[in-house]
């Protein structure tokens, strides 16, 4: 399939979300609306619940939200299904551009997935510097100095594929107010309820960004208009959100993930205990910290894995979405099977 030389990046194979507004759109069916408003509804509550659980920059707070994620572009699949829209309906350029960001998304989850890596590389540093801080030899206690310094270290190292991550952030967002492609009643309720999946996937993964690279100049600034049944709950969501962030950044932290924070200030107490002539592993002033040590790497851990069980969970339906497009147009190519294409799934962008 050739791809377009100038055309520029948009979600929506039907238009312009705002478009839809004005006074020529045709009215939509009650079947049709209720199935938008049902959408708009649950992707509110979602955002409300992300809201409530405060702790933005904790793994539990990310780990939830990729979680939200995942069930908004779920039912964007159930969605396509129910307004039974086969793929062989679809404008060719979109489908074209679907490819290109769709592979855009799977580079911003390996991105997500490399910093989890890395962190949890960090992790092993603190496992290993506890095995000697907890033994009775104060030679091995001197040694664990140098796994904790190593932490440090690798804690403030950048990783290169998160800066990748910008550029991917600006085309999304650039996106989102494009001029109008086709017009159709199922098309309006799509383009509406695939408008709010983008933006809360742009949003997600903006804080993301953030909060793993320390660096808040990606973060999203939309208001989206009250026409949305989701638009108060998002702006209010969104504006916190954004003020933790880049209050936390301007306070210079160093590290936004409250699991890291926590981590660092008990290494910023043992490590110079373990230096030269400060070595010293009296009880008062060393086993609080090592036992405090041991509860924020579990917290860290255990935060990690259910982190990046969601993010693996996003990439899998990104990339089953691609599988289901491809073979739905293999199909209507050699008209194998004239109903492939009108239950197909596919993950918005």
């Amino acid at each position: 399939m050739s791809r377009p030389q100038e055309a520029r990046q948009s979600f929506f194979p039907f238009g312009n979300p705002f478009q839809m507004l004005s006074p020529k759109s045709s009215q939509l069916s009650p079947s049709l609306l209720a199935l938008l408003n049902c959408f708009e509804d649950t992707l509110a509550v979602r955002l409300r619940k992300l809201e409530a659980l405060g702790d933005v920059l904790s793994l539990t707070w990310m780990k939830s939200s990729m979680e939200s994620l995942c069930e908004t572009h779920k039912e964007i699949q159930d969605l396509i299904a129910a307004l039974n829209l086969p793929v062989k309906d679809w404008d060719e350029k979109w489908i074209d551009i679907y490819l290109d960001i769709s592979i855009k998304l799977l580079d911003i989850s390996n991105a997500f997935s490399s910093e989890i890596s890395r962190i949890n590389h960090g992790h092993l540093l603190i496992q290993c510097a506890l095995h000697n801080l907890e033994s009775n030899s104060l030679e091995q206690f001197v040694r664990a100095g140098s796994s904790l310094d190593s932490w440090r270290q690798q804690i403030r190292s950048k990783n290169a594929r998160l800066e990748k991550c910008f550029c991917f952030l600006d085309g999304l967002e650039e996106s989102l107010n494009l001029p109008k492609v086709k017009n159709s009643a199922k098309g309006k309720v799509l383009m509406r309820a695939m408008y709010g999946a983008k933006v809360q996937t742009l949003f997600i993964c903006s804080v993301f960004v953030a909060a793993f690279s320390g660096s808040s100049q990606k973060l999203l600034d939309l208001d989206v208009p009250d026409t949305h049944l989701w638009a108060q709950d998002f702006n209010r969501l969104r504006g916190n959100v954004n003020v933790t962030l880049r209050n936390r950044v301007s306070a210079n932290s160093g590290n936004l993930l409250k699991e890291l924070q926590g981590i660092n200030t008990v290494v910023n107490k043992l490590y110079p205990l373990t230096q030269g002539d400060s070595v010293s592993t009296d009880e008062d002033s060393s086993w609080v910290s090592i036992r405090q040590l041991r509860t924020e790497a579990e917290k860290l851990s255990g935060g990690l894995n259910l982190l990046s069980n969601e993010v693996d969970s996003f990439f899998q339906i990104v990339l089953t979405g691609r599988d289901a497009l491809f073979s739905s147009l293999r199909a209507t190519c050699t008209g194998t099977d004239p109903t492939v294409g009108k239950r197909v799934g596919l993950p918005v962008m």
